[in-house]
């Protein structure tokens, strides 16, 4: 018997993987509500026949969240986008989504809800990205009070886009950009963890209405971050200390040029190097607030580290893999 029916919406995602697991662990049925539902057919994987659904739909369109939400139990919205795309705006996909989502759930009479944001979040931030973020999260705290409020660090785990992306930054270049001087800090968290946090926040009586920040065992600044990469994949690079007044009018241009990228286009350009509202969310401090409720406030006590967890994926971006023999020191 299961303890009934979460809509992951979003879950075809990197975060929504781990989710759909380790909520069929404790004993949920799952329903994967995504736009492409090719893109979540593993996920079905996450647990036995018939536990893990897919469907389709849009966080932009109400009839289509309200066939995802029919029966659910609890919804989890983890939808959220790095970068403006198009039609895919900070304020359509991250703020606007998930007022619509929580009103639909408030409509079907669900009270269990997670909302999955990300530590920055402020209405008053310079950046596009964090101010969306702030404003998801009061809408969904209007249309249901009890939500809960989940706001990760960086989120580290196979499949990231933090250091995948610069261990295969340092395959070509020969210097690092350090945004700021490298000084930003960061509290990465693995994915699995914020997967056991979504699926506590789900349960708990004790969460309802309640804001916590995930962070992982420790924190790191950028060059720290960069060192460890750079060690791991054993590609010695200089790091270059850019300051934002430089950096920042560059990163505006460049998210407002992929912003207009065509979409039949865009797996060839892929992601924009850096946008003005990433570098903006990089003039502050990446890590959980002194005083905030956190990982062990869920009872998660046990948190994988990054030096455990990143080597094993990062061998791929060594210059012989698997085989390669690091230098000696």
């Amino acid at each position: 018997m299961s303890k009934g029916l979460v809509t992951l919406v979003g879950g075809s995602g990197f975060i929504g993987r781990y989710a759909a697991r380790a909520l069929v662990e404790k004993g949920w049925r799952v329903r994967v509500a995504c736009r492409r539902v090719h893109t979540a057919i593993d996920v079905r994987l996450a647990g036995p026949p018939g536990w893990v659904d897919v469907v389709q739909a849009n966080i932009r369109d109400r009839a289509s969240l309200e066939r995802a939400l029919d029966g659910a139990d609890a919804v989890v919205n983890l939808v959220g986008i790095l970068f403006e795309h198009a039609r895919q705006t900070f304020q359509g996909e991250q703020a606007d989504g998930a007022g619509l989502l929580a009103e639909i759930a408030r409509e079907k009479g669900i009270t269990r809800f997670v909302q999955v944001s990300a530590i920055g979040a402020d209405i008053n931030s310079r950046s596009p990205y964090g101010r969306s973020k702030a404003a998801a999260e009061e809408a969904v705290r209007d249309a249901i009070p009890t939500a809960v409020i989940l706001r990760p660090s960086i989120v580290f785990g196979p499949e990231d886009k933090f250091f995948n992306r610069f261990a295969n930054m340092a395959r070509f270049a020969p210097m690092m950009p350090a945004i700021g001087g490298g000084k930003t800090k960061f509290q990465p968290v693995y994915a699995g963890d914020v997967a056991a946090a979504i699926a506590e926040a789900v349960e708990r009586e004790d969460a309802a209405g309640k804001t916590f920040e995930l962070g992982g065992p420790r924190s790191y600044s950028f060059n720290e971050l960069y060192d460890f990469i750079l060690k791991t994949v054993d590609r010695p690079r200089f790091k270059i200390p850019l300051p934002f007044f430089i950096v920042r009018p560059v990163a505006y241009i460049t998210g407002a040029v992929w912003r207009f990228v065509p979409p039949f286009s865009w797996n060839f350009f892929g992601d924009p190097p850096l946008t003005g509202s990433q570098v903006e969310m990089l003039t502050k401090d990446n890590v959980v607030a002194e005083g905030a409720l956190g990982m062990g406030d869920l009872g998660i006590t046990q948190l994988e580290s990054v030096e455990a967890i990143v080597p094993s994926y990062l061998w791929r971006f060594r210059p012989y893999g698997e085989f390669h023999k690091a230098r000696e020191a």
